[in-house]
């Protein structure tokens, strides 16, 4: 590995030196004027993706970034460099073959490169599925960069990232990309799309389920595969994993927006299997799918190889990151230390002795959410935390959704892959929130299929004439099937039924729709926190269309959330 640095500038005084490090073997606007300022580089960097090396430039023998860039996990003084080199044609993900070969990193201030602030080398290997990363530091805050990568004179496309504002910095605004749950079988990745081309991200986060781990037409759009994945059966071996990973890192929409902004990733079930925990999975059969010690090891591998994602406290995704006096961001791992999901209705779930984060994860999250000095609290959570009961729904409805949510088609109204299951640790983390007075707590949730807007009460029996201790946008899905998919219904129809019926039932909870899909653009300043939920026209269509849906916010102080009548 060689690294070199040149940045003459004042604010990078005494910064150590960039490193590269191989990946480890253990996811209507309204403009304002960033937008407006970035809005021609977007254009650029969506350009880049596609015009990237084909498969036919690869057959030649010349190294090839045939799976794009990406950056992530921002720093105040640095980035997360990734791509993958695909050295000789046979070098394809998850084969084990082809040489090692020397890749160089370049950052620059400017998309010409003019300005070289950063650069150096790692080898990529077969070991690491010809991945690499590179951890730069040195670089000032909340600035923009662009970079690349080249290998055996093959360039990589350039693309841009943002490092985070300084620790105590005055940030007047903040904005960032979310999105959950993209299933390559369901249809194309149109929410990346149309999150790249704003312009406007500060970052994007992925709640979870970047890739899934089903065999083909297993989990597809209504039972209809729009686009095979690979391989064709469902992933079990490291080989597997990897090569789902880098079937899901040709999408040009998953590119485009990897080399748009810096990504924050977590990994919910997916990643790994169907409802896993800690000791297995809903879909993994012991002994004939081998131990899920061994799975579990090589989709964590995997992950972090194909991932612009820091290796984290005890080798998971659950860490913190700072942006400026304005948020901080602490991201959970819901998967890896929790008990065995519960039997619905079998009252295990009230059980102090059955966890969704592990007694070290708690911790961590407690005493961070008590030191935290920043406006907001900001958790990237995969399951939803605000509790559901779904009421009186009609027994044409309770069926689908139990069966979307895991549930025993008999319609019990609880969900005990999510916090609802593990009922202890939920309060336990609302009494602390409550008894040390945390204000401006927002929890950032994936996995349902669904969007809400809630608040997250302290007991919801006597919601709203008692406290709420924190609200919680959730995102719908990308591409996976949702209750109007499950039920086979026209988009929106099942939604006017259910909606009404769940918000009766469920008084914190202000907005769901459970039939579209699509992403949000949370919005943030020291007076509010805001989502704004976009929708697309057709999840099937690699050109589909986006638009507005709702926007609710959460004001400072309040742990309370309300509806916006337009984006920001």
């Amino acid at each position: 590995m060689t690294s070199t640095r040149r940045d003459p500038s004042p604010a990078a005084a005494g910064s150590p030196a960039a490193t590269a490090v191989p990946a480890p073997v253990t996811a209507p606007l309204a403009p304002r004027r960033r937008t407006v300022v970035r809005a021609a580089a977007a254009g650029a960097v969506l350009a880049g993706p596609l015009a990237a090396a084909s498969p036919a430039r690869a057959a030649t023998g010349t190294p090839a970034f045939l799976h794009g860039v990406a950056s992530g996990d921002p720093l105040p003084d640095g980035v997360l460099l990734w791509t993958r080199v695909t050295p000789v044609p046979e070098a394809i993900p998850g084969s084990g073959l082809g040489p090692d070969v020397e890749v160089r990193w370049t950052v620059a201030a400017d998309r010409a490169f003019a300005d070289v602030v950063a650069e150096g080398a790692v080898t990529a290997t077969a070991a690491c599925d010809h991945t690499v990363k590179a951890d730069v530091r040195g670089l000032r805050p909340a600035t923009d960069y662009w970079f690349r990568f080249t290998a055996g004179g093959a360039a990589s496309p350039a693309a841009r990232t943002r490092t985070a504002p300084a620790r105590d910095a005055a940030v007047a605004n903040l904005r960032f990309g979310v999105v959950s749950c993209a299933n390559w079988e369901a249809g194309h990745f149109s929410a990346h799309r149309h999150l790249a081309a704003r312009g406007d991200l500060d970052a994007w986060l992925h709640l979870g389920d970047y890739v899934y781990e089903y065999g083909t037409g297993e989990y597809a759009a209504r039972g209809t595969v729009v686009r095979p994945h690979a391989p064709a059966h469902e992933t079990v071996t490291l080989a597997d994993y990897r090569t789902r990973h880098g079937r899901y890192r040709t999408d040009p929409d998953l590119q485009a927006l990897h080399a748009a902004a810096p990504v924050v990733a977590i990994w919910d079930d997916h990643e790994f299997a169907d409802n896993a925990w800690s000791g297995g999975a809903g879909n993994h059969t012991e002994g004939a799918e081998g131990t899920w010690s061994a799975r579990q090891a090589a989709a964590r591998q995997a992950y972090f190889e194909w991932m612009p994602v820091r290796t984290a406290t005890e080798g998971t995704t659950y860490r913190r990151l700072r942006f400026g006096a304005l948020a901080d961001l602490s991201l959970l791992d819901l998967r890896t230390f929790r008990t065995q999901q519960a039997a619905t209705g079998s009252g295990a779930v009230d059980d102090p002795a059955r966890t969704l984060t592990g007694r070290a994860q708690m911790d961590w999250l407690k005493a961070g959410l008590s030191a935290s000095d920043t406006t907001w609290r900001l958790i990237g959570n995969p399951v939803m935390i605000a509790p559901f009961a779904v009421g009186s729904l009609p027994a044409t409805l309770l069926g689908p959704l139990a069966e979307l949510l895991g549930l025993p088609r008999g319609g019990l109204a609880l969900n005990t892959d999510q916090w609802d299951g593990y009922t202890a640790d939920r309060r336990e983390l609302l009494a602390h929130l409550r008894d040390q007075a945390i204000r401006n707590t927002v929890f950032l949730t994936g996995d349902i299929h669904m969007a809400w807007a809630n608040d997250v009460p302290v007991h919801a029996a006597t919601y709203p004439l008692s406290a709420s201790a924190a609200t919680e946008f959730v995102v719908t899905s990308v591409t996976s099937d949702n209750l109007d998919d499950a039920v086979g219904a026209a988009e929106g129809t099942v939604s006017a039924v259910a909606a009404p019926l769940i918000r009766a039932a469920n008084r914190h909870v202000h907005w769901v729709d459970t039939d579209r899909h699509g992403f949000g653009v949370l919005d943030l300043t020291a007076e509010r926190a805001q989502m704004d939920y976009y929708v697309l026209s057709d999840r099937t269509d690699p050109g589909a269309t986006a638009s507005w849906a709702r926007s609710y916010r959460t004001r400072s102080g309040t742990q309370r959330i309300e509806r916006v009548h337009a984006p920001v």
